[in-house]
């Protein structure tokens, strides 16, 4: 931690990291703290509308077994992809299961999560992400907001398609945790080279069930630039009166997620809120911002969020699938009809990462303001 910040406590249980070098007031989540309190403190209280609908209803959709498609199964591909285009079309998500990830490599990547958030919060402290950037720790994103704060923390860092080969998160695992930390750099190259190749099988498939070229989006993000991010949601006594993550959808391009087994994943689907039920065979998929611009909005952005728990913690594991940021995003010309208009202006995944992280918080509609923006700056700078 820097010792230059120092501490003024605002309440017993919210400490505020004054940093003297920006002036700029950081909230520490602490829930060795936070458990001992009576009340909940504001800043995580959320909105009724927003906690309304607690479910117990399950999504019941059957899993996308990929079996056939590494077996070169035309007639099981086929039948994935008509999957795939039933639940994208209704709600954005589906499950997959013979995935091709050796489960050692689940399981040795959920181990280390656990080792990274049983550090002492000044340990992860140290390593908290900047203004601006998606790297680092982040407690509560009380970094980012003041109020409606997530009761979760979240470790994020990148991971680049097209340098696969070059050890980037070993390195970077090293740099800033420290030699220690050098075989969980080496446990997350390999879950994050998995997530790659997983990924673009699924765009593969994406692109059968939408009828185009079914290279195309593989193509696209074969040099994508994706991030990583570990999930924490410690147990929260109040769990009825916050949440671990507000509705949202994501704004890149596909979010690939590994739960543990505390349950906590709702998706918004037919008109209401539906537990996922983890499982550990399957990788978890959804839909997001990126990509239903990239199909003209034939498939959904899946909105969803994560309930807490009162007893237990619930860690995750989520790769989100980016492309290079520097494209120019457009649905393919094989897409679009004749008459088709397109819904979405061409943009690149930089300017809708800048917009998320420095302009708007991300919620059901990000998609639809981004482009309002996009098309406002755009005239700004004429």
């Amino acid at each position: 931690m820097d010792s230059n910040a120092s501490t003024l406590v605002l309440r017993p249980q919210l400490s505020i990291k004054n940093n003297i070098e920006n002036g700029s007031p950081v909230f520490v989540f602490d829930t060795s703290q936070l458990q001992k309190q009576a009340n909940l403190p504001t800043q995580f209280l959320w909105p009724h509308e927003d906690l309304t609908c607690i479910t117990q209803d399950e999504l019941t959709d059957p899993p996308v077994d990929l079996k056939g498609f590494f077996n070169g199964d035309e007639e099981a591909i086929s039948f994935a992809a008509l999957q795939i285009q039933a639940a994208c079309s209704n709600h954005g998500f589906f499950q997959v299961i013979n995935h091709g990830v050796d489960s050692t490599v689940i399981r040795d990547a959920h181990q280390h999560v656990n080792a990274f958030f049983d550090l002492p919060m000044s340990r992860k402290f140290a390593v908290k992400r900047n203004p601006g950037s998606v790297w680092g720790y982040s407690g509560a994103h009380a970094d980012r907001y003041s109020s409606k704060l997530p009761w979760k923390e979240t470790f994020s860092f990148g991971y680049s398609h097209d340098n696969s080969q070059e050890l980037d998160v070993i390195n970077y695992f090293k740099s800033v945790l420290g030699n220690d930390f050098e075989e969980a750099g080496l446990v997350y190259q390999k879950y994050c080279e998995a997530m790659r190749n997983l990924s673009l099988v699924i765009m593969e498939l994406l692109a059968i069930s939408l009828g185009v070229d079914r290279s195309h989006y593989r193509k696209l993000f074969e040099d994508g630039n994706s991030i990583m991010r570990f999930n924490s949601y410690p147990p929260c006594k109040e769990a009825g009166l916050t949440l671990g993550t507000g509705p949202h959808c994501d704004p890149n391009s596909l979010t690939i997620l590994h739960q543990d087994q505390v349950e906590g994943l709702e998706i918004f689907a037919n008109n209401k809120w539906q537990v996922i039920r983890p499982r550990p065979d399957a990788f978890a998929v959804n839909i997001s911002d990126t990509f239903m611009a990239l199909c003209n909005g034939r498939y959904k952005s899946c909105l969803h969020r994560a309930v807490v728990n009162k007893e237990q913690v619930r860690r995750s594991l989520v790769y989100f699938v980016s492309p290079n940021e520097d494209k120019i995003l457009r649905p393919p010309q094989d897409l679009l009809g004749n008459e088709e208009a397109r819904k979405y202006p061409d943009f690149k995944w930089s300017e809708l990462l800048e917009f998320t992280q420095k302009h708007y918080r991300a919620d059901a509609t990000t998609l639809q303001n981004f482009a309002h923006w996009l098309q406002s700056s755009k005239n700004t700078s004429k």
